[in-house]
Parts: C-alpha cells; sequence; structure tokens
C-alpha cells in the first residue's frame, strides 16, 4: 500500500481511539490537524479543553491560551485566570 494510506489508516486510528475516549467528533478532527496528526499532542489538548471547560473557562479562550503554551497545563492556567 502506499504510504498516503498507511498515514490515512493510522489516522483513522487514532480518531477512533480519541473518539472511544468519550470527546466530540468535531473537536478530534480539530485537534488532530492543530497537532499536524500527532495523537500524543492532540490527546493532551483535548484532554485539556475539556478539564478547563468544566472549570467554566470559554472553549475559545481555552484554545487559543493551549496553543500558545503549548498545552503546558500549569502555563495554560495561569493565562486563563488572568
Amino acid at each position: 500500500p502506499s504510504c498516503l494510506l498507511l498515514q490515512f489508516l493510522s489516522y483513522l486510528g487514532a480518531c477512533d481511539r480519541l473518539l472511544k475516549q468519550g470527546y466530540d467528533e468535531g473537536q478530534v478532527e480539530e485537534a488532530m490537524e492543530m497537532f499536524q496528526y500527532s495523537e500524543k499532542k492532540a490527546a493532551e489538548f483535548l484532554h485539556l479543553l475539556a478539564q478547563f471547560n468544566d472549570m467554566g473557562f470559554q472553549q475559545n479562550e481555552i484554545k487559543e491560551v493551549l496553543l500558545l503554551c503549548g498545552n503546558q497545563r500549569e502555563k495554560a492556567l495561569e493565562e486563563l485566570v488572568m
């Protein structure tokens, strides 16, 4: 199989695993795209997004701060609180 096909199958597998963790399909696709299809980084992002969302922060702000802070929880939390 072609390299592109293998990449696509890998992407589908990663999305499937993230969806099974209960994340929204649109958010999974967006996170995978934002982190150049790195499942690990996308998973970190989605976990922190959900965590900060539960704390009452606005999703748009959370996304922006997480991207700026490179998914660093403490740094992102400081930015959100300020």
